[in-house]
């Protein structure tokens, strides 16, 4: 199978999986998947959050995400709790349609690393 067509169909699949258990079967964009993520390596999960926290859920869950690309390094959790990393290579100009496959593929990823989906 094509690398493009199994991304898409997993990406697909992983959707479907957490639209039914967030958004009662409304399809989450990008977006809410990345807030999740963030939330999900915050781990506080039944915490309500402001407009500027939910940004930086997003921003956690972006790093986290593009860690293994070695674009973001963990560097230290803070008092708080929340984790914090540093810039190890800046990422390269990328057109919106590609931007949105390395996050989808970066999702993807993480998901399979945690045996949610295969």
């Amino acid at each position: 199978m094509a690398r493009d067509q199994q991304l898409k169909e997993r990406w697909e699949k992983l959707v479907t999986l957490l639209s039914n258990q967030f958004s009662q079967g409304e399809d989450l964009d990008l977006d809410a998947i990345i807030y999740l993520i963030g939330v999900q390596e915050l781990g506080k999960v039944h915490n309500k959050y402001k407009k500027d926290e939910k940004l930086n859920l997003m921003h956690i869950a972006i790093c986290r995400l593009l860690e293994p690309y070695g674009f973001y390094e963990f560097d230290f959790f803070d008092d708080e709790g929340w984790p914090h990393y540093t810039v190890k290579e800046e990422l390269p100009p990328l057109k919106a349609g590609e931007q949105s496959v390395l996050m989808k593929e970066a999702i993807v990823n993480y998901f399979i690393e945690r045996e949610v989906i295969d």
